[in-house]
């Protein structure tokens, strides 16, 4: 008399729970970059062909606000030109050639511009322009 196994194993694989959590860590992934800098300031900056490697240390910038000049030190507005050196002294102090990369908007007069270059000579920083590729 033969005996018979009643249940057998099915071997097959459903990958549709696979494809909704890829699905969803996708989504996630969209809406979480959406927010990672939400800090960064809008600036247009000058066109140039000549790019520099050089790594800056800090970067300073000037936005142009209907007239009204705003200064940035690492994304944080520190009011004036007094206040852009005070900032750049207390980052770059004791630092071996110090590199400031200046982000000056366009629409900034250069007389702005000219300050910040004033500002870096007088305490031996190597300034660069910030630029954007032609």
């Amino acid at each position: 008399m033969a005996i018979k196994h009643g249940s057998k194993v099915d071997k097959s694989f459903s990958a549709s729970s696979m494809t909704d959590l890829m699905f969803l860590l996708l989504l996630f992934l969209l809406i979480a970059t959406t927010l990672i800098n939400p800090n960064a300031l809008k600036l247009m900056l000058p066109k140039s062909s000549n790019q520099l490697k050089d790594k800056a240390m800090t970067t300073v910038s000037i936005q142009n606000d209907a007239g009204r000049y705003r200064y940035y030190v690492e994304l944080q507005e520190v009011g004036s030109i007094d206040g852009v050196e005070r900032a750049l002294k207390t980052r770059l102090d004791g630092q071996q050639e110090p590199t400031v990369s200046l982000h000056a908007d366009k629409s900034v007069v250069w007389d702005e511009v000219v300050k910040i270059m004033n500002v870096a000579k007088r305490n031996g920083y190597k300034l660069q322009a910030a630029t954007q590729p032609e």
